[in-house]
């Protein structure tokens, strides 16, 4: 979830706020962008684009350099303002498309309200779903399984936006994302600045090939995407 900033001193103005199963989420416009909230920590806006498109491609190169099959089936974790739905959407070669929201806002927002207009075409895609539940219950409780899991529900490991996202980062969490990875499936892990410890977490639970993708932002330094081969 890019963390970005503005020069425009123009004050926000809040569209909606709402108090959400894990605390207050707030939508806002800034100028010409729209900003997600989550109690009182900036998630992400509409401003870029380039890291979630990114999560998204690498976890399909990376599939493919394992010998993925033909239309694998991909898990994104947070729906945000959309772009990684919008984009895995808009690529043919994805399967099954499913997003796991926990905040009932954030997808009333994209369903009939301002951040439609980024994920409508995506949503109208029979491939694509949203599953409204929390992601950590989600990966130890489904039956579903997929080739590639996509996580930006934080702005990374070390950076969780509430307390009980903490565990999807350890061994017990990535135990629940390796469960629903298929044979060869990849985990790809955004984050606002590299974790050396994530990594080897990773490698400590099971994960193959494990390694960290730097993505350029327009300021500041580096986003990354924490790539690992499921030890299934």
């Amino acid at each position: 979830m890019p963390f970005t900033s503005h020069d425009s001193h123009d004050t926000p103005e809040v569209l909606d706020r709402r108090e959400g199963p894990h605390g207050e989420v707030v939508l806002r416009r800034h100028g010409e962008l729209l900003q997600i909230i989550a109690n009182g920590c900036f998630l992400m806006d509409t401003s870029d684009g380039r890291s979630e498109r990114r999560l998204v491609d690498a976890a399909a190169e990376a599939l493919t350099a394992a010998g993925g099959p033909p239309s694998p089936h991909l898990l994104i974790g947070g729906l945000g303002v959309g772009f990684s739905l919008a984009h895995a959407a808009a690529d043919p070669r994805w399967g099954r498309i499913a997003v796991v929201e926990r905040e009932p806002a954030i997808i009333d927002w994209h369903r009939e309200g301002p951040l439609a207009a980024l994920s409508a075409q995506a949503l109208a895609d029979p491939r694509a779903e949203i599953v409204q539940a929390d992601l950590v219950r989600y990966v130890n409780e489904t039956s579903d399984t997929y080739d590639a899991l996509c996580l930006d529900i934080d702005n990374g490991p070390g950076w969780t936006v509430t307390e009980d996202n903490d565990g999807l980062y350890e061994p017990a969490g990535l135990a629940g994302c390796a469960r629903v990875l298929r044979p060869g499936g990849v985990l790809a892990v955004w984050s606002a600045q590299p974790s050396p410890e994530f990594e080897e977490t990773l490698r400590n639970a099971g994960f193959q090939q494990v390694r960290t993708e730097e993505i350029p932002v327009a300021r500041g330094v580096p986003d990354v995407v924490h790539l690992a081969v499921g030890p299934g």
